[in-house]
């Protein structure tokens, strides 16, 4: 329905931007009045308003609006009520990009590092155990040095390689940041990272190196794929970039497949449980997936360190 000229509506109107009406298309859905292009079944529950899924957050009833939520006593929600929580049950900070920014800000320093101390590289990347001299004193995960299979989430040594992964880190890790919050993120990165460690430690050669953040960046597809279906939005797009990304997994050389598939497996576990969980259980739930992948870890990382000493 056109608006007249001269009566120009308010935004707080429940039939604001991006509402379509029942009188153009009785079939489509309203659009997101903050994404315009994105349409969506959710609305406000103080002003009515089409939300999609990054602007709606957690309400006691429901999911409000980020003006609804900002317009109460400038703690951030309204006076009286609880605090605004995101779709997965966590907080709703300022900032819903910083711990994507901090990942990011940790990967870059670590590939100036690198390029800067010479051998640092050799004492941060995940393998097995080192052949024996000339290599020098490094040895492996299984001489205990554990350390590796975090440090190797966070080690690249050419640029291309950086800059896919932390790409693929800002592209997937913001929204998802945003729907989970800052806690279950970073327990989703890091445990699909170590996940993609432990099954790398375990199936490649003793003496074969792997490193950088495609367990993890995985993990975040894996989880992404799950929240997307938790939304009944196209899941197309998610299963195309998906089957691109393993058939050049499968298809080159030098890629530790291993790492990708530990980190995409995990990533869909605790997505699924982040995105599942009873209210009334929902942390417990959400953190003690992460646990429990985390104990596989554990138990894949003994079993394979006890088949190579």
């Amino acid at each position: 329905m056109d608006q007249a000229p001269g009566s120009p509506k308010d935004p707080r109107d429940p039939k604001g931007p991006g509402d379509t009406g029942p009188t153009d298309d009785a079939r489509s859905l309203p659009t997101c009045y903050r994404h315009p292009e994105r349409e969506t079944g959710i609305r406000c529950t103080r002003c009515d308003r089409p939300i999609c899924p990054d602007c709606m957050i957690d309400a006691s009833v429901g999911f409000q609006c980020p003006e609804c939520v900002r317009g109460g006593s400038g703690t951030g929600h309204p006076p009286g009520a609880s605090r605004p929580r995101t779709l997965a049950g966590g907080a709703v900070p300022a900032d819903r990009r910083l711990v994507t920014k901090i990942l990011l800000g940790i990967n870059v320093a670590v590939f100036v590092a690198v390029h800067v101390w010479s051998g640092l590289l050799d004492h941060l990347l995940l393998i097995g155990a080192w052949p024996p001299a000339p290599f020098g004193p490094v040895e492996g995960v299984a001489e205990g040095e554990w350390y590796r299979m975090v440090t190797a989430m966070f080690a690249h040594e050419a640029p291309w390689h950086l800059a896919f992964n932390m790409l693929s880190l800002w592209f997937l890790g913001t929204p998802l940041e945003a729907i989970l919050g800052r806690a279950r993120y970073l327990a989703l990165y890091v445990t699909s990272g170590l996940a993609g460690s432990a099954l790398s430690y375990l199936l490649a050669e003793p003496t074969a190196a792997s490193l950088g953040a495609s367990g993890a960046i995985f993990g975040l597809f894996g989880a992404t794929a799950v929240v997307v279906r938790r939304l009944n939005h196209d899941m197309r797009p998610v299963i195309a970039l998906l089957v691109i990304n393993l058939v050049i997994t499968f298809g080159w050389s030098n890629i530790a497949w291993q790492a990708h598939i530990g980190g995409l497996v995990a990533g869909a576990v605790i997505g699924y449980a982040m995105m599942h969980a009873p209210r009334e259980r929902r942390s417990l739930v959400q953190f003690g997936s992460c646990a429990l992948v985390l104990l596989v870890v554990v138990v894949v990382t003994l079993l394979r360190t006890a088949q190579l000493t």
